[in-house]
């Protein structure tokens, strides 16, 4: 609501009062529901259809009073009702708001202002196992597209007075709830502050998604590189309140956010902490090497063809040779076509129904690749290292929009200066991430700068008794969070 616009006050005849929310709220969905206390009084119960529990309306609220003799003040009507949530409002465009949320107004003849009901009822999926944090061993559980569940999916995993929730309201139109969760003995209380500051700060018609809200949040929106965690789990958002971020919670929204953000993240798992130190170490070693894999195969393979054949060994250069025979296309216009092809796939695949993308999968992997080749459109060898780079890049979901941009760009560079082209670029992103951060934290950070102590829970996983303290790059008010007992 326009909080510049003056507040207009109800008065105590429920028909002008009726009225002034009817004037504002003209749907066909806002429906008044009316009935009379014993001794004639009238009352009525402003709600909107389908988003109103009206049982619940019926039998806690219009059953009591109907049953009863009117009451004489807001206060001893709340005594009659046995509602566990009920509030005042004094103006009509509290009330407003209150029904677009679901709460239903109730106005009782002679008695100024409304009483707002407790009663919101939201159709919503069941809480389940998210498909883009699939674990072997650990919880299942997974945030949905109600803020309120989320918020008690959080408390119940920290039972602390110091887990403090604070909720916002953004966008003129769509007065979407955003709840910043943190603790309250942990956290860097100026980052607190800045982010509810940011946050009061947006101006804008709906908020459909966090994605928007992570965007007003970052420092810098247009980076290649996310500003800001996501996950779509409770315990990994846990995890990171507990090491002193902040959770971003929108509702609407199941992917939660936290800040601020490391690159390291997004190459550790859930999983990591539900098996050995050494297996979750091994695993995200793997992913790292899948990533440069990823980024750098495609690039090393055009510019040995083009410029540096004598990188190959002699017999996979002689394969290789007799490979690209009568391929049409140069090295470059080869890979970027078996890109977009891989891309187009993707889309397609993600877009599809489910079992349709499945047959799709096959069609595109198998026959469309195999005929390509048989055609001589393109090599065995282009299809092997495009698949192979498309696959490694899923190894850390995350980072795979930012991946496909930088392989393009280092195809880009390999096909035009070369093999130095590669280093240059990479010295270039290299210093692209250097420079970058998040709320103050650097995208490298504990690599650069170095920071020894929070090497144990990065790209190496140590034991448990080893993260004996929270990560020191993230300025937490209490850095201890382990106490070893010794045994007498």
């Amino acid at each position: 609501m326009n909080t510049e616009k003056t507040l207009q006050a109800f008065g105590s005849d429920i028909e002008a009062n009726i009225r002034s929310i009817k004037e504002i709220l003209t749907a066909e969905d806002i429906l008044v529901y009316r009935f009379e206390t014993r001794d004639a009084t009238e009352c009525a119960a402003i709600y909107a259809d389908g988003i109103t529990d009206k049982e619940l309306l019926g039998q806690l609220a219009a059953k009591p009073l109907a049953q009863a003799a009117a009451p004489d003040s807001r206060s001893a009507a709340k005594k009659l009702l046995l509602f566990p949530e009920r509030k005042d409002a004094d103006d009509v465009q509290t009330a407003v708001g209150e029904i677009l949320s679901g709460n239903p107004v109730l106005l009782i003849d002679k008695i100024p202002g409304a009483i707002i009901l407790g009663t919101k009822k939201a159709a919503l999926r069941a809480i389940m196992e998210p498909q883009t944090a699939i674990t072997v061993k650990g919880p299942r559980e997974g945030f949905i597209e109600d803020v309120k569940t989320n918020m008690s999916l959080i408390r119940r995993r920290l039972k602390t007075p110091e887990l403090q929730f604070e909720t916002l309201t953004v966008g003129k139109r769509s007065a979407t709830v955003v709840c910043l969760a943190y603790l309250d003995g942990i956290v860097d209380r100026e980052i607190v502050r800045k982010a509810k500051a940011r946050i009061e700060a947006v101006e804008i018609d709906g908020i459909p998604d966090s994605s928007y809200i992570a965007q007003f949040l970052a420092d810098r929106p247009d980076s290649l590189f996310k500003q800001a965690g996501t996950t779509e789990k409770p315990d990994i958002l846990c995890a990171k309140m507990l090491e002193g971020r902040i959770a971003v919670l929108v509702d609407g929204s199941p992917i939660a956010l936290s800040i601020p953000y490391m690159l390291s993240e997004d190459f550790q798992s859930a999983q990591d902490y539900f098996v050995s130190p050494a297996r979750a170490t091994i695993s995200r070693a793997l992913r790292l090497l899948a990533v440069l894999v990823a980024v750098f195969l495609p690039a090393l393979y055009v510019a040995a063809q083009l410029f540096r054949l004598q990188l190959l060994p002699f017999d996979l250069l002689m394969t290789i040779s007799g490979s690209i025979r009568g391929i049409p296309l140069s090295p470059s216009l080869e890979m970027f076509f078996l890109l977009v092809v891989l891309e187009i796939l993707i889309e397609a695949s993600i877009r599809m129904p489910k079992y349709v993308a499945l047959a799709l999968s096959v069609i595109g992997a198998l026959v469309l690749g195999d005929t390509a080749v048989k055609a001589g459109l393109v090599s065995s060898p282009a299809i092997i290292i495009i698949a192979l780079s498309g696959i490694s890049a899923y190894t850390v979901p995350d980072l795979t929009g930012t991946i496909s941009i930088v392989r393009m760009a280092y195809l880009v560079a390999a096909g035009s200066i070369g093999t130095y082209g590669i280093p240059l670029l990479t010295g270039a992103l290299l210093y692209y991430l250097i420079s970058s951060d998040s709320w103050g934290v650097p995208l490298l950070a504990p690599f650069s700068p170095l920071i020894a102590r929070d090497l144990h829970d990065s790209l190496y996983k140590a034991g448990l008794f080893s993260l004996n303290t929270r990560p020191k790059t993230l300025k937490p008010k209490n850095h201890t969070r382990l106490h070893k007992k010794e045994s007498s």
